[in-house]
């Protein structure tokens, strides 16, 4: 017995849309993601700028992103699968404040320094683990937030009362 044309053209439409769904897993694709607000991919780092901490007679040189303004401030360094050791994310608040930080959609463990509005380091909070969305507060005003991969300021010493040079602390 044949199988009628309409039951032939079904069981094609069933093979090709499992294959293009198979398809789409394998490259990466996440059901949902995009209903949801969430890219699934990181993307490209902003230009980068100098940045150094001073710390017990030492300097250290990194190469930071700047987020200026509130998209870049929620935006983060969400989606990044890799932050080289000597680079990093400077978080412009404008003038000294409250901040509280969060590692929503954030893959990598971050160190979160808090800076007054001198260039001094408040607080540090070390090995902040992704997607934890506890709030990491600040503790007092602070002008601005230095992330830096998890681990960096332990293994250069960094400490509270370290300096940092930026333009964005320019001595008046």
């Amino acid at each position: 017995m044949a199988t009628p044309p309409a039951a032939r053209l079904i069981d094609k439409s069933i093979r090709c849309i499992f294959a293009l769904l198979v398809t789409a897993i394998i490259l990466g694709w996440q059901p949902g993601a995009a209903a949801m607000g969430e890219r699934p991919a990181a993307e490209a780092p902003s230009p980068q700028e100098e940045l150094v901490i001073e710390s017990s007679g030492r300097r250290h040189l990194f190469s930071v992103e700047v987020a200026r303004d509130e998209a870049a401030h929620e935006r983060g360094l969400m989606y990044r699968r890799h932050l080289a050791p000597d680079h990093g994310m400077l978080f412009d608040f404008g003038r000294p404040r409250p901040a509280a930080m969060w590692m929503r959609n954030t893959y990598i463990p971050l160190d979160i320094l808090f800076i007054d509005g001198a260039g001094r380091i408040t607080k540090i909070h070390p090995q902040a683990q992704p997607h934890d969305e506890t709030p990491i507060e600040s503790n007092g005003r602070v002008r601005a937030v230095l992330e830096l991969p998890g681990g960096t300021s332990e293994r250069l010493g960094l400490k509270v009362g370290d300096r940092i040079r930026h333009p964005l602390f320019r001595v008046r």
